[in-house]
């Protein structure tokens, strides 16, 4: 492909052999400009000012500013020129990457059509003007300086056309070069746009090492890749030093000599404005625009060109809505064979296992979790309850591995919490639901690196609740527009993505809390039933706490642990949250009784606690509990009412 780009090129230009003969036409006009910069003065210094006419010095000079003139004249013409050349490469360009795009479905297409084909056509359009102003401009500064003295052009040529040598030389190395250093450096940032925004995943699943070792790679490769460009770099530097700046050392030392050889000191001086007015610029931008810019443009076809295949853009090329979904982490944890097809075992170890853990957001901060001892036996299904901000998200994220300890040890399965074997054993189901743009299958399988039976696709959507979405949605194969899905139906895909997963233990930190009371107990108890699954629940009704077989309500240094009747009858706090938790009914209104009692047992008899029959009795001792059909089940309480 690379050695057919030169070929299709000329193709192309012989296609529009007019365009480029009148590009020349008009570079003729910049031609007779860099004539005259040398020209003219030197003509202006020998027959006017230094032979005493001054009339004729200032008529050469003004020879000099016309020349300018039309010389500017001929550059703007140049630039219509040019466009005509370049605006139908950059139409054959997005032809063919609207074509691809229709024909393949290829999602880099955008990328091709709003960043590489600009790219082709600015790179192109900047290759043309510097090759042309470098050509015309040697022209007529190496006729100028044969017309002041052939004997300048031994003094300028030799250099010049060694400097020039130099960089054709390395010209191919050093696009050899630019192209593997552009590949690094888009590698790299693929990868930064891909781990950047899926870091909670990549702490969560465990893969800080290893996608800092990927990283670092890249980074490694990016830095060999520019060492070994900028040493080319060099070589462009001694080219430019030798072909444009020698000369002028040159033309100084051998003033001497080639003034005593018929050299007049006017064309000295004008020697001296052909080298550094003309030569070393046009040298400076060729070597400049050839080097870097030229390599670019040979990639950049390369991969617009239709036998390039596909093609990866210049920048990213996800179609993934960068509003909704940071760029997911697919990769597979390596000891998830193992967590697959666990040793049988026994007695096998505690799902979750806290050791005095104490964790707080700062050294100096009050701790939010203090030495907190937690067992949860395998197949076990917890609540978690408590007020605002008392840390139950801090201990999923704890429990996740997404934070450290201040002290104390958390354990999943038996293992550290961010060793290899635990991160694949887990799950974690955020408030947040990450859904991202793609097909519905594809969301679902996100945490499975082997592909998933339609069969149990269908079977984990239909025991979380997904089914009616996922036929909204087409099936497995409909598009997921993330903007376009509520909260819920975000929440939903997650909950099923999850249930897929082999992960046994399930972390839902208010994962349901946009679902309503019927779809979240389906939920959550799809999750109870996976077989050897453990459930670990943060509650945010009072529904989720009855069904789970064991509650922790944390309330700081007073964290209780139990079943919902153990905590209701021990737990002051827990009965708090219980009323809180239940609706009172707008026609009926609570009894006039003192809201505490100098024994501590809050006061929550009243209308709207009904449910379980197990009511504290607001005036009775500590454990006391109504019978069924008293106040709550709608008969009077005490007689009274």
């Amino acid at each position: 492909m690379t050695g057919r780009l030169p070929a299709r090129g000329l193709r192309f230009l012989r296609a529009r052999r007019r365009v480029v003969v009148r590009l020349g036409l008009w570079s003729v006009l910049e031609t007779g400009q860099s004539f005259l910069i040398g020209y003219a003065p030197a003509r202006a210094l020998d027959d006017g000012f230094l032979a005493g006419r001054t009339a004729t010095g200032l008529a050469w000079l003004g020879v000099a500013g016309l020349g300018v003139v039309v010389g500017a004249y001929g550059t703007a013409r140049v630039y219509a020129a040019v466009a005509a050349l370049v605006e139908p490469l950059r139409d054959r360009l997005v032809r063919r990457v609207v074509e691809r795009g229709v024909r393949e479905a290829d999602r880099g297409a955008l990328s091709g059509l709003t960043q590489q084909v600009e790219i082709a056509r600015d790179t192109f359009a900047g290759l043309v003007m510097v090759s042309r102003s470098f050509v015309f401009t040697a022209v007529g500064a190496l006729a100028g300086l044969f017309s002041l003295a052939p004997l300048l052009l031994l003094v300028v040529l030799p250099p010049l056309a060694a400097g020039i040598g130099l960089f054709a030389a390395t010209l191919r190395p050093l696009a050899r070069r630019q192209e593997v250093f552009l590949a690094a450096d888009e590698a790299l940032a693929d990868r930064l746009g891909a781990v950047c925004p899926g870091l909670r995943d990549i702490t969560a699943s465990g893969a800080q090492e290893r996608t800092a070792a990927d990283v670092g790679r890249l980074v490694d490769a990016e830095e060999r890749a520019a060492r070994s460009l900028a040493r080319f770099g060099v070589v462009r530097v001694a080219a430019l030093a030798l072909g444009g700046q020698l000369p002028i050392v040159l033309l100084l030392a051998t003033a001497p000599w080639l003034l005593k050889h018929g050299v007049t000191t006017g064309a000295l001086v004008g020697a001296l404005s052909y080298v550094t007015q003309s030569l070393l610029p046009a040298l400076h931008n060729l070597l400049h625009g050839l080097g870097t810019s030229g390599s670019r443009l040979t990639v950049v076809l390369r991969r617009l060109a239709p036998e390039g295949g596909r093609g990866a853009g210049l920048g990213p090329s996800d179609e993934s809505g960068a509003a909704e979904s940071p760029a997911p982490t697919t990769a597979r944890p390596p000891a998830l064979a193992a967590a697959e097809s666990p040793a049988t075992t026994v007695a096998p170890p505690p799902a979750v296992t806290l050791s005095s853990v104490t964790f707080a957001y700062g050294p100096a901060a009050v701790p939010v979790i203090e030495d907190l001892d937690l067992t949860l036996p395998a197949g076990s299904h917890l609540a978690v309850v408590g007020p605002s901000g008392i840390g139950k998200s801090t201990l999923t994220a704890l429990v996740a591995g997404l934070l450290e300890p201040r002290c104390g040890t958390v354990q999943v399965a038996g293992e550290p919490v961010r060793g290899a074997g635990a991160l694949a054993r887990r799950v974690l189901i955020p408030q947040e639901a990450y859904v991202f743009t793609g097909t519905l299958a594809e969301n679902l399988a996100h945490l499975r690196a082997d592909p998933v039976p339609e069969a149990e696709l269908l079977a984990a959507a239909e025991a979380v609740g997904l089914l009616p979405l996922l036929e909204a949605l087409g099936g497995p194969e409909g598009r997921v527009d993330p903007a376009a899905l509520s909260a819920g139906e975000r929440q939903l895909i997650a909950l099923t993505r999850a249930h897929l997963s082999h992960a046994p233990l399930a972390l839902l930190d208010e994962a349901t809390c946009h679902l309503d009371p019927r779809a979240e107990e389906r939920a959550e108890r799809a999750f109870a039933a996976r077989p050897g699954g453990t459930l670990v629940v943060v509650a945010h009704r009072i529904t989720s706490a009855r069904r789970a077989d064991r509650v922790l309500m944390m309330d700081g240094r007073d964290t209780a642990y139990g079943t919902h009747d153990e905590l209701v009858r021990c737990s002051a706090r827990y009965r708090e949250l219980v009323g809180a938790w239940t609706p009172v009914p707008h026609e009926r209104s609570d009894p006039s009784l003192a809201l505490r009692d100098p024994d501590g047992v809050d006061a929550v008899a009243g209308p709207g606690l009904a449910g379980d029959g197990r009511h504290v009795v607001a005036h009775g001792p500590v454990g006391q509990v109504q019978t069924p059909r008293d106040l709550g089940d709608g008969r009077a309480f005490r007689g009274k009412g």
